[in-house]
């Protein structure tokens, strides 16, 4: 999948499927359940339960449309921060929030939203990103400041902290005719301080999505705003460390999932310092080249002298 062999991907899944023994369905920890046991989709009430990060319903959002091409019925059980941007995704019929225990609707088959393009057998067309798959409804965001305005976010949940940058080598990013504003949800203020940050996170998803939209640039890592910023078609530089995920290239500045993004990697594992050289080089060309735009349009606006 990291290749984009699509095609190789769905029959190492084939093979690994038909060998592994189950326990029987919907039993032990939800998170570690195998739902799906390779049951044909087509013409079913589909139940998509989404187990995993929010990054990840986010990135797998985009098979709905191909599913619901095949299903009868599609019906999304997803993480409740995400309901308004599922309820609106091509695709979905109905959406609710994820809870403990079973769910209290009736389906014919169950999938996880990861395994979706397995079970759908997927392409790289589907894959490849065309434009924004997903929506927002009307938020009010808070106001963000006149000139280039970066966001940040450095920190990643409990999987994987390989991902975090520690916030003290993120002064780098102090860059002449750039604001730096904190989308960190629960930032200290003193790493604010550190950073030079204006704190400007929000819990709620849809203003989030409103901000990135507002913002000029969003510099993150690993973690959900970098998906939720792909999946928005919005510019954004992801900061990875040597040994990143399979969903983005090993090395490659650019992903077929999400060709808004740009990717900076670490070089060697546990070194952020290379790379965040390497982006505020990046940063002082791209506040140089908007201020030159800017120039330009106010010229342009003043008419000939």
């Amino acid at each position: 999948m990291r290749a984009g062999d699509f095609e190789r991907a769905w029959a190492i899944s084939d093979r690994d499927l038909a060998m592994l023994a189950y326990p029987p369905k919907h039993t032990g920890p939800r998170h570690l359940q195998r739902i799906w046991r390779g049951e044909d989709l087509r013409g079913k009430h589909v139940l998509v339960r989404c187990y995993h990060g929010l990054g990840d319903t986010i990135q797998f959002l985009r098979f709905m449309r191909p599913l619901r091409d095949v299903a009868r019925r599609v019906t999304v059980w997803c993480q409740g921060e995400l309901l308004p941007l599922v309820e609106r995704a091509a695709g979905v019929d109905r959406v609710f929030a994820l809870h403990d225990g079973a769910p209290d609707i009736d389906f014919e088959v169950d999938i996880e939203i990861m395994e979706v393009p397995h079970a759908i057998r997927v392409g790289r067309e589907h894959v490849e990103m065309r434009g924004p798959y997903v929506s927002l409804p009307p938020r009010v965001a808070p106001p963000l400041p006149r000139g280039l305005a970066v966001g940040l976010v450095w920190e990643v949940g409990n999987w994987d902290k390989r991902r975090t940058i520690p916030p003290s080598l993120l002064g780098h990013l102090a860059v002449p005719g750039v604001t730096l504003c904190s989308l960190q949800r629960g930032a200290r203020t003193r790493d604010l301080a550190e950073i030079g940050a204006r704190d400007v996170s929000t819990p709620d998803i849809t203003v989030l999505g409103h901000l990135l939209r507002r913002l000029d640039l969003l510099i993150c890592v690993d973690t959900m705003v970098a998906h939720l910023a792909g999946a928005l078609g919005r510019d954004a530089w992801v900061l990875l460390h040597a040994d990143c995920d399979w969903r983005w290239p090993s090395s490659e500045s650019h992903s077929l999932w999400y060709p808004s993004l740009r990717l900076f990697h670490q070089r060697t594992l546990g070194n952020w310092d290379d790379v965040l050289g390497e982006v505020r080089e990046a940063l002082i060309a791209h506040s140089a080249s908007l201020q030159g735009v800017v120039r330009k349009e106010l010229k342009r606006a003043q008419g000939p002298p």
